[in-house]
């Protein structure tokens, strides 16, 4: 796997001065820091628990200003397939921007658009990409998402949406309208009407109080019910919206029984399936998509993050007898990112060339093993769960059971872990109910030792978090 991450060409080399313990962890806030405190937003997030100044970046590895380097298992909330600065990727954006063609195009057509649309649909299942249309949005993923919810809406004729539980779709109104965290809903009103929460398959956390294929059965039982049921108050919605993944609902895989057994309903009643893999799509879960796993095809699917090779691109790709829309339903002022296609139709052509997938799903196995082994150790560690390179770890009080026997989320030892992962060189992220559930989303390149790596440094994180009555497991 050398090809993986070439190390000719490259000014810049940081993977041999990872350190961990070399240089403690400090507190004070550069000038930076500080003058980020004081003049950014109170929404900012990500500089809260993660407070560094980022000077230089290659690969799995990012180096702060004060010269300490760490292991990046963020990277970009899942955008930096390829990780930071790959060789194919800045070669795309530098010959484009030798090249003397416009950066900014609206929608009108380039070469490099049409190069890397025909990329995207020769990566497309076959029954999918047949007769399937494709939008450009704004540059944000939310946008694709307000997309396809106005595209379904305008080819039914319907209005009301049904979403699970636990889903995240973006930050916008509409988005937040069918998003589950309550969070940011709370001070907000003008959300979309005429949404309707499902319960979304968790097999640690089932609302029916279930486990394995009785919570799957359960689940389908109730959505069929509901749908089927005069009385049940849902009017025939537009369409049913769902991650394939969910990623920042705590790292929870959809059962490919559960989906195939969703389409049919579906199918049946004759409601669009949008499926969101703006996070858990390109290669991140050791498939292409991640819903050609469980071999059904969506009537909608949502893209961003990794296909612009770590610059904002997003689109809607969808089956074609949706294509119902006037011109200028959706639009954008920035669809036209020239830059962003290079670099995406130079990372998707990267990823099926060096069969990325299958890297991921080898070494993506052994980080889950990894991860396992800290759970057969420390009681806290709750739940393992995932997929490829997208994984969790939810962190639990063993000492405090729910209603359903389940321990509870811990999120301010998993806060503390996280820290812990800091202090030592590695970068997590924190999601799921309570922010209890430790999330990795390394670069897609990540090599088997460096796996290893992030293996050592979350034991000794878990051991120096260990305490406060807890002991490892016997």
């Amino acid at each position: 796997m050398n090809a993986i991450i070439p190390t000719t060409n490259i000014p810049l080399d940081l993977r041999n001065r990872h350190s961990g313990l070399r240089r403690p962890y400090c507190l004070d806030s550069t000038p930076v820091l500080q003058r980020q405190m004081q003049r950014e937003s109170n929404a900012r997030s990500y500089p809260r628990r993660i407070p560094l100044e980022l000077s230089r970046a290659q690969g799995v590895y990012v180096e702060d200003s004060r010269g300490q380097v760490y292991i990046d298992c963020l990277a970009g909330a899942g955008t930096l397939a390829l990780g930071h600065n790959h060789p194919v990727v800045l070669e795309a954006i530098q010959s484009t921007l030798t090249s003397g063609i416009p950066l900014h195009t609206l929608d009108l057509s380039t070469p490099i658009k049409d190069a890397f649309v025909q990329t995207l649909f020769d990566l497309l299942p076959g029954d999918f990409a047949k007769d399937a249309r494709i939008q450009f949005c704004g540059p944000t993923g939310a946008d694709a998402v307000e997309a396809a919810l106005k595209l379904s809406r305008t080819a039914t004729g319907r209005h009301s949406v049904l979403a699970f539980h636990g889903a995240y779709h973006g930050m916008t109104l509409g988005t937040l309208s069918v998003s589950g965290n309550l969070g940011p809903k709370s001070a907000l009103g003008g959300l979309l009407s005429g949404v309707q929460f499902l319960p979304y398959p968790h097999d640690f956390r089932c609302p029916f109080g279930l486990s394995g294929e009785q919570s799957i059965d359960a689940n389908l039982h109730y959505i069929r019910h509901l749908l089927s049921d005069p009385e049940s108050g849902v009017t025939q919605p537009a369409a049913m919206i769902l991650e394939t993944v969910q990623g920042e609902g705590g790292v929870i895989p959809a059962p490919d029984r559960w989906l195939q057994g969703l389409r049919a309903i579906t199918q049946e009643h004759g409601i669009p399936l949008i499926l969101d893999e703006i996070q858990c799509g390109i290669g991140r879960t050791g498939d292409m998509f991640a819903f050609e796993r469980s071999t059904i095809t969506p009537d909608v699917m949502t893209l961003s993050k990794a296909i612009g090779g770590g610059l904002p691109l997003s689109v809607v790709v969808y089956r074609g007898e949706l294509d119902q829309w006037q011109p200028g339903a959706h639009a954008g002022t920035f669809r036209g990112n020239q830059l962003a296609m290079a670099a995406g139709d130079a990372t998707l052509r990267f990823i099926r060339r060096e069969d990325i997938t299958g890297h991921v799903r080898r070494v993506g196995a052994r980080l889950n093993a990894l991860l396992q082994s800290l759970q057969a150790e420390f009681e806290w560690v709750g739940d393992v769960r995932g997929r490829g390179l997208m994984l969790g770890m939810e962190i639990v009080d063993p000492s405090s059971c729910n209603d359903v026997g389940r321990p509870t989320a811990d999120g301010e030892r998993a806060r503390k872990l996280q820290r812990a992962c800091l202090e030592r060189g590695l970068i997590v992220e924190l999601g799921g109910r309570h922010g209890a559930t430790v999330r990795f989303l390394p670069p897609l390149i990540i090599s088997e030792a460096e796996i290893e790596l992030v293996g050592q440094i979350l034991y000794q994180a878990a051991q120096s978090v260990q305490g406060e009555g807890l002991t490892t497991r016997q």
